[in-house]
């Protein structure tokens, strides 16, 4: 990996980094780039201002100033500053720039970081780009692209430090030293092979430096070895190294020969992209880009789910409107049916939240279901009663009513225990339907909740109050 990206810690360096941004510091960051001092330029953005904090700098300025400031500086910027922006800030920038500038920003990458910013450029300005790389580095990008979205092949780094099992530890040591430059930026572990490429295992470095010079390097192999199969989906991947608490593991083909390496630092960004994807497509906003997509893509990709939500609110609305003449008879349904709609809502969100995260972890299997189900279904049930005492004992206070009181309680265990059978119920159906759990869920749990806690509240004011 880069050198930016070599320590689990460069995670907290995007969320603190050196600079506070108030306006003072802003504004003379910007008043040292507009003075055009090549010299103090290079010094700022090469020494000063780490890659994160460059990456920050660009992403507050405005669209004109961010391409202006492109377009003049781009030779000064530290390629890994690109690897901090947000996907789309990122490629805009780059493809705002001719293929010769962002082969060079490129090439001073490890491979899969290449491939991360390549990747979502546009076909076209990919086979510009790959033209003015080197024969080594084309050919990297070019087997990566090869593999699917999201796979380990697209993850990899395919600058790999490998050994033959016949070598001896001072022999290994003494290549490391020598072909420094070849070697990626930042390894844990030494990976022993065949003569036909094929892993025997892998070799911890504090491992390798506590043996004696003779010893065979075969010796020293772990026999716990994760060869990673190239096509594996990205988060199976993360679950294999969060379960063998592994820093990194080999990478191979369909024949099992050793074609790259996927790193810890890899897998960090892989479960917090995974977490943070899974957030958004619950309220039905995954793809629609991120705060600097363009606004009517933005729009277009929200529209859909907007559009489902407005159909089920409108069977909601329907359900309603059976009970037009109770309502007009007891003005104070209109003021309680919120509450009834609200805890409903709220309370399936936390049962749905729940087992999509146990689907994505696979906590959550077809083996397990039903009892997963079922603590929903009741801790939904303890909270509406608990919920029923409180609501039915403001209720009657408030409208001098007990009777109502005891409606909106009735309703209430009714809502939440459907609530949490259909916060559970929903992702586990999607998963067996060999959908994504998490695909906006909250749009029809919400409608499953409103339904059903408007027609029991309606519906019993209707019987015991007229």
């Amino acid at each position: 990996m880069s050198d930016t990206e070599k320590d689990p810690s460069v995670v907290e360096q995007e969320e603190k980094n050196t600079y506070e941004w108030d306006e003072s510091t802003f504004s003379s960051l910007r008043e040292r780039l507009d003075s055009n001092n090549k010299e103090d330029i290079t010094h700022l953005f090469q020494e000063e201002l780490s890659a994160a904090d460059t990456a920050d700098f660009f992403a507050r300025l405005s669209s004109e100033d961010r391409y202006r400031y492109l377009e003049e500086y781009s030779e000064y910027i530290l390629p890994e500053t690109f690897l901090y922006m947000d996907d789309t800030l990122s490629r805009d920038l780059l493809e705002s720039l001719p293929a010769i500038s962002i082969a060079n920003i490129i090439s001073e990458l490890d491979s899969d970081d290449a491939l991360d910013l390549l990747a979502p450029l546009e076909y076209e300005a990919q086979q510009e780009v790959l033209k003015k790389l080197s024969k080594k580095m084309r050919a990297a990008i070019q087997e990566g692209l090869n593999f699917p979205e999201e796979s380990a092949g697209r993850l990899m780094q395919r600058e790999v430090v490998s050994v033959p099992e016949n070598w001896t530890v001072g022999k290994t040591i003494d290549y490391l030293r020598t072909a420094a430059e070849q070697l990626p930026s930042d390894f844990f572990d030494i990976i022993v092979i065949t003569p036909t490429y094929h892993v025997v295992g892998e070799i911890p470095l504090n491992r390798l430096i506590r043996a004696q010079r003779k010893v065979k390097v075969k010796e020293l192999t772990l026999d716990s070895s994760h060869p990673i199969p190239a096509d594996m989906d990205q988060e199976d991947v993360a679950r294999i190294f969060q379960r063998e608490n592994l820093a990194s593991a080999p990478v191979v083909d369909e024949d099992q020969r050793l074609i790259g390496v996927i790193t810890i630092d890899d897998i960090i960004t892989i479960v917090r992209e995974e977490a943070e994807e899974d957030a958004l497509k619950l309220v039905g906003v995954e793809g629609t880009g991120g705060l600097y997509s363009a606004i009517f893509s933005t729009t277009r990709a929200r529209f859909k789910w907007l559009f489902v939500n407005l159909l089920t609110a409108i069977l909601a609305s329907v359900v309603i409107s059976f009970f037009d003449a109770t309502i007009e008879q007891i003005v104070a349904l209109a003021v309680l049916m919120p509450i009834v709609a609200s805890m409903g809502g709220n309370a399936g969100t936390q049962a749905l939240t729940v087992a999509v995260r146990a689907l994505a972890t696979r906590e959550l299997s077809s083996g397990n279901s039903m009892r997963v189900i079922g603590k929903e279904t009741t801790v939904g049930m303890l909270n509406g009663l608990a919920f029923a005492v409180i609501t039915g004992l403001v209720t009657a206070l408030w409208f001098q009513n007990f009777a109502l009181g005891g409606v909106i309680a009735l309703a209430m265990v009714t809502n939440l225990l459907a609530a949490g059978f259909f916060g559970a119920s929903i992702p586990i159906l999607f998963s067996k339907m060999g959908k994504d759990p998490a695909l906006a869920g909250t749009v029809f749990l919400t409608t499953a909740t409103d339904i059903i806690g408007f027609f029991v509240f309606l519906g019993l004011a209707a019987f015991f109050l007229l």
